[in-house]
């Protein structure tokens, strides 16, 4: 899978190739070789073709050039004093990656084919600096190739992808977009495999945690906004006209979701991770309805079929997508005009796995479902005294307490921009010792009992209210007794 490169990056690239560079300066002092700088000048600024010709008759001489051999260092390496020649040999590098196709398996040939670049990704710690920028591009594509030609992977590629990956995370953290597009770009070249995204899967609080962070953004959702992402708050209108949340760009945001849907293909190992860590359903569900083009719509569609379809995966994340009313958002879909065929047949698919998980589904199923998705709006068995009844003691017991459980972690968070969440809470938590006041005990030790009587002091008087209620419920039945 390939790109047009970054504008950044190509800007740069472009730059370095016009500078002068005083070669034979260089081999004076050292730097570089005579016979170095006649290899390099038998490709440097030369058409494509003759370039292409003069490295394959004699590609054995230009891997030695570029990583070292027996007659010597890489050239990387004997100038690395000397940040203009190392800039320059890395355009060059890519160049001939670009332009050689034999090249790129020469070089993985050799029995270290990445040790010149590595040491060159921790240059600085400056973000802009062109060094470890072209050499990340230039591993990228060393990388892609070599996932080509050993499909199976090797101890090489496995230990530079880590080393990649923390480099390129350090861009995603970057205020500059043109540096973030670079490295997302670069991330999807090199994630073509299992053992690549098991390994990007793995460093995760690096390599995903920013990236979700331009979709959240892009949804109109910070991370302390999780009520934006429940509730649908931004509309496709404001985000045709207006441009996405942010400001983040649509280039941009097409590249993030593509690497979130490459990563979708390892769904059991990933799915449940990503809702519990980033709540990608209910993100993946605003901007399902923000989304302003074909292609992103794909992609979104896409990666959410690859994350439901594991059966590992299924109760969790279709009982969290019902709560976020995925369901009546591809109903709506259905209205536009869409032409993509692919985009069709996913969204038919995601439909029927949906309209199957939800006619199978009981009240009960439907409110544990909302509670174990870990966000609670006022849907009808709240209120209703029947369900209650009938179901608080299965609540209380079923899956050894499960749901009381969730609902003390839920009251835990604060739920500064949803507080009817916690008013919610206080409310099930009344209607429990209201119907098991036998189970009062175990309920008290979940810590439920002691978190309703803190939101007492709530400033928002719905929760104040519903907090209360539970609390007289907990007192009436220890004066009756």
């Amino acid at each position: 899978m390939s790109f047009d490169p970054p504008t950044y990056l190509n800007s740069l690239q472009n730059n370095i190739r016009a500078r002068p560079i005083p070669w034979e300066g260089a081999v004076r002092a050292g730097t570089i070789t005579d016979q170095d700088l006649k290899r390099i000048k038998a490709v440097d600024k030369v058409r494509k073709e003759q370039r292409k010709q003069t490295v394959e008759a004699d590609v054995g001489v230009y891997r030695d050039l570029l990583l070292g051999g027996d007659s010597g260092k890489s050239v990387l390496e004997s100038a690395a004093k000397r940040a203009d020649v190392v800039q320059y040999i890395l355009v060059l590098t890519g160049d001939l990656l670009n332009d050689v196709p034999g090249l790129p398996s020469a070089l993985l040939d050799h029995s270290d084919p990445y040790k010149p670049f590595i040491p060159l990704l921790t240059h600085s710690s400056n973000p802009e600096d062109p060094i470890p920028l072209l050499t990340s591009s230039v591993l990228a594509s060393l990388i892609s190739a070599a996932q080509t030609k050993f499909p199976k992977s090797t101890p090489q590629t496995d230990e530079a992808l880590p080393k990649l990956y923390k480099y390129l995370a350090g861009l995603t953290k970057s205020q500059d977009s043109g540096l973030q597009d670079i490295a997302v770009q670069e991330y999807s070249a090199v994630l073509r495999t299992k053992k690549s995204r098991e390994l990007f899967w793995k460093q995760r609080q690096e390599t995903i945690g920013p990236l979700m962070e331009i979709l959240r953004t892009a949804g109109g959702a910070s991370k302390d906004t999780d009520s934006t992402l429940w509730s649908g708050g931004a509309s496709i209108r404001t985000a045709t006209d207006a441009g996405l949340g942010g400001g983040v760009g649509l280039q941009l945001l097409y590249h993030v979701l593509l690497v979130l849907w490459q990563l979708s293909y390892e769904g059991s190992l990933v799915g449940k991770g990503l809702e519990d860590e980033h709540e990608i359903i209910p993100l993946y569900t605003q901007l399902l309805r923000l989304s302003p083009k074909e292609k992103t719509t794909r992609l979104l569609l896409s990666t959410l079929i690859n994350l439901l379809t594991p059966t590992s995966n299924r109760a969790y994340l279709l009982a969290t997508a019902v709560s976020v009313r995925l369901p009546n958002l591809l109903s709506n879909l259905k209205g536009r005009h869409l032409t993509d065929p692919d985009l069709l047949d996913d969204l038919q698919s995601l439909t029927d796995m949906l309209d199957e998980y939800t006619s199978s589904q009981t009240t009960l199923d439907e409110y544990s479902s909302e509670v174990l998705a870990g966000h609670l709006k006022w849907s009808p068995p709240h209120r209703d005294q029947t369900f209650w009844r009938e179901n608080a003691s299965k609540i209380v017991t079923d899956n050894k307490g499960e749901l009381p459980k969730k609902l003390a972690e839920i009251m835990g968070k604060s739920w500064d921009n949803d507080k009817q969440v916690l008013a919610i809470a206080c409310n099930d938590v009344g209607w429990l010792v209201k119907e098991c006041p036998e189970k009062r005990g175990e309920l008290e030790k979940l810590g439920l009992k002691g978190r309703v009587m803190e939101l007492m002091a709530e400033p928002d008087e719905n929760v104040r209210y519903e907090s209360l209620k539970a609390v007289g419920e907990w007192l009436r039945y220890s004066f009756d007794k």
